[in-house]
């Protein structure tokens, strides 16, 4: 038994009769195999076939049982006899033998391993080389640089027989049109031409990041701003971040991003400045609107805290003690709390330009962490570009990758960093609530937005890596020369895109990533009044935006709606909410009450509704691994099973209603009838009536062996975390050694 391995990958320990717990209560399912460590995974290769999965999708990077080392939280082994557990650290000894290993990742996954049949010693060494490998000292450790470095010495290799062409553009769509990565003058030229920004020019002073390391080479400023004038300028800023445009609205208004200004003495004349460039570059010459997002959102170590909360919630906490504290327990994580918070400011904000005209700042103290959320979640609700797969990856990379997010600290890959914060992962699940509210808005699924937020934990791609492009050349130009690489003309190593989706995925598996609801911009629009998220009725509109559910009365709240349904994994309101609405302004609740009177416009503005019933949790992402919450033959993957049959059907008749008018050839008439966007396709079900077997709500996931419960055939919901009890909290292992 060998690992599936990538170029760059070398075995690092290994242990044969190994068994994988599947179930806690007995050892009926477990799986006998090797435990592998790589220095880019942990495999657990075995012949026995994985029991009660019929489905599961396959990543073309990792194998069924294959856990990335940079997913890896913490490490914990155990020795039954000597009743020790020790949380292991980088380079730590192991004072006994362990008999059990027990892998929490970051994704809420727990993998549990046993060694009773392994000889000890064995045990011992892989688990010292898992500590070691999954929590590296230095950034050059990731295997990324390891496949890198292979791939420019034997250039002929390829990873899965594909070339992983650099950072180049990967499958986006059906069409295969490429995702611009902004890291040339020309991608960031085609943004202004494609949004009208006529008074704004792409800017060069920062070529070879001369001015600050944390910006891009090329970035967009309004044209009354001279290169001298903003190397001036430059100085004043927290990071020498100078404002960053990041779209115009079609009425000329532009969103900008600013990093604070640290020259208490300048401050004033510099923001005048900044803001009257900005209002010479609106065509009526609008006002400025400034968004101090450090006072109106949540901070990044308040939303780490949340999600901390979260992980124990649907991981360590034992359900079956605490049922009827659930719901108030997932308030008290705050973590739909900060979702609603960040929901409403930008719908806020998309007001003030679509309604006000103005241009808005976005100003944080560095300007990288909080405006990267809140700019590309304006974004999502303006433009009807940034919904669709390739519109949506652009936008990432522009306002993330590019922007200077501090993914490596943030995802915290080394393991060691104190500024972690999960703000990529809310920023996905505020995309999801938009997407969850209006399904034919997006032409993504669900299951695009959770392997997205997977693939930040492969150390493979250089998408999610670093902290700023910067890092990203500095780091592998000093890799390269200390392994005599010829770098020619590049900047610094490239790394494979994580756009390129071919790396991970066959064809038919990227298909999951298509949405069947949505409405393509050449199809009509239609209006379908069983659909409640195209139209509201007016007793429901008022103060949607505002937390405000209908039956509030001279600031009383009736019962009935206070109270959330039983065991509904909805947030209930908040009564601090309440007391909201009167400071509002009476025209931007006009705007609000006008808007969600109206049908929505698919390829126009979306607005969020953010009452305590409308923002859910994101189970797909959080409950995926857990086999007592798993709904068989039921979920939200039902609908989209039938939705898909009939988005196929419509399409393939289409199809047969193009080629009778074209009077084509019956060859050609059959090529284009086997092509679909759809997973899920009529023609190839004998009964489209019935749901497949392998049809779960975790689909297109299996929690089977992933997290230990006493249960793998799955129970109701009110079981739900049966037999968490015999878990330790993370928290006190930690405390333990």
């Amino acid at each position: 038994l060998s690992p599936v391995s990538v170029l760059g990958e070398i075995v690092v320990n290994e242990v044969n009769f190994v068994r994988k717990c599947i179930a806690t209560d007995t050892s009926q399912y477990d799986l006998w195999g090797k435990l592998v460590c790589t220095n880019f995974k942990i495999s657990f290769i075995t012949d026995d076939p994985m029991p009660l999965q019929k489905f599961h999708y396959k990543n073309l990077l990792l194998g069924e049982h294959d856990v990335p080392l940079t997913c890896i939280e913490q490490i914990v082994t155990v020795n039954d006899t000597k009743r020790k557990q020790k949380v292991l650290g980088p380079n730590q000894k192991l004072k006994f033998n362990p008999t059990e290993l027990i892998i929490y990742c970051k994704d809420f996954r727990i993998v549990r391993f046993r060694f009773d049949e392994a000889g000890p010693e064995g045990a011992k060494k892989v688990c010292l080389a898992i500590a070691h490998y999954s929590q590296p000292t230095d950034l050059q450790l990731l295997f990324a640089f390891e496949y890198v470095g292979e791939t420019y010495h034997n250039p002929a290799k390829k990873v899965n027989g594909i070339d992983p062409g650099g950072g180049g553009g990967g499958i986006g769509s059906a069409s295969g049109q490429q995702t611009p990565l902004f890291e040339t003058y020309s991608d960031w030229d085609r943004e202004i031409k494609r949004t009208g920004a006529s008074e704004w020019r792409v800017c060069s002073v920062n070529e070879g990041y001369m001015i600050s390391t944390c910006l891009p080479e090329y970035f967009v400023v309004p044209s009354s701003l001279a290169d001298q004038d903003l190397k001036l300028y430059s100085y004043s800023f927290i990071g020498r971040r100078m404002p960053l445009w990041s779209w115009n609205h079609p009425n000329g208004s532009a969103l900008v991003r600013m990093a604070n200004i640290k020259d208490v003495l300048q401050q004033r004349r510099i923001d005048q400045r900044i803001c009257n460039a900005i209002t010479r570059s609106h065509p009526l010459r609008s006002d400025v609107y400034k968004s101090d997002l450090d006072k109106c959102l949540p901070s990044i170590q308040e939303i780490q805290a949340a999600h901390i909360k979260l992980k124990q919630l649907c991981v360590n906490e034992p359900f079956e003690e605490t049922e009827e504290k659930w719901l108030s327990s997932l308030e008290n994580t705050h973590w739909l709390e900060y979702i609603r918070s960040f929901l409403r400011h930008c719908a806020e904000l998309v007001y003030m330009m679509e309604c006000k005209h103005v241009s808005v700042v976005l100003q944080e103290e560095e300007g990288r962490d909080l405006s990267c959320l809140a700019a590309s979640l304006i974004q999502v609700m303006l433009d009807p570009y940034f919904r669709t797969i390739v519109g949506f990856q652009s936008l990432i990379q522009k306002e993330w990758v590019m922007a200077g997010y501090q993914f490596l600290d943030r995802c915290n890959h080394l393991k060691r960093s104190d500024k972690e914060s999960p703000l990529f992962l809310m920023f996905l699940d505020c995309v999801w609530q938009l997407l969850e509210q209006y399904p034919a808005a997006f032409e993504f699924s669900e299951m695009y937005l959770t392997i997205l937020y997977d693939s930040a934990r492969i150390s493979l791609f250089g998408t999610f890596l670093f902290n700023c492009p910067h890092q990203r050349v500095k780091e592998s130009t000093e890799f390269a020369i200390s392994k005599n690489i010829q770098l020619g003309d590049e900047k610094g190593l490239r790394f494979p895109c994580v756009w390129d989706w071919s790396l991970q995925f066959t064809s038919r598996d990227r298909l999951l990533f298509h949405n069947p609801w949505y409405i393509g911009k050449s199809a009509p629009c239609v209006q379908n009044g069983a659909v409640k998220t195209f139209k509201r009725s007016k007793k429901n509109y008022s103060s949607t935006l505002r937390g405000v559910p209908p039956a509030l009365k001279n600031g009383i709240i009736s019962e009935q709606e206070f109270l959330p349904r039983r065991n509904s994994l909805i947030l209930k309101l908040k009564p601090d909410f309440l007391q909201q609405t009167e400071s509002q302004s009476n025209s931007m609740e006009e705007y609000f009450r006008d808007w969600f009177a109206k049908p929505v416009d698919l390829h126009g503005v979306i607005l969020p509704r953010t009452t305590g019933t409308q923002i859910k949790l994101w189970k797909l992402c959080y409950f995926r691994w857990v086999p007592e919450a798993q709904i068989n033959h039921g979920g939200f993957i039902t609908a989209f099973h039938k939705v898909s049959l009939l988005a196929d059907e419509v399409d393939m008749l289409n199809r047969n209603l193009r080629q009778c008018k074209s009077n084509s050839s019956l060859q050609g008439s059959c090529s284009e009838l086997d092509q679909s966007r759809m997973y899920f396709r009529a023609n190839s079900l004998n009964n489209t009536s019935g749901v497949p077997d392998f049809l779960s709500s975790s689909f297109p996931f299996s929690p089977v062996g992933n997290l230990c419960r006493r249960s793998i055939l799955g129970t109701p919901l009110s079981k739900f975390l049966s037999g968490a009890k015999i878990w330790l909290s993370t928290e006190t292992l930690a405390n333990e050694d």
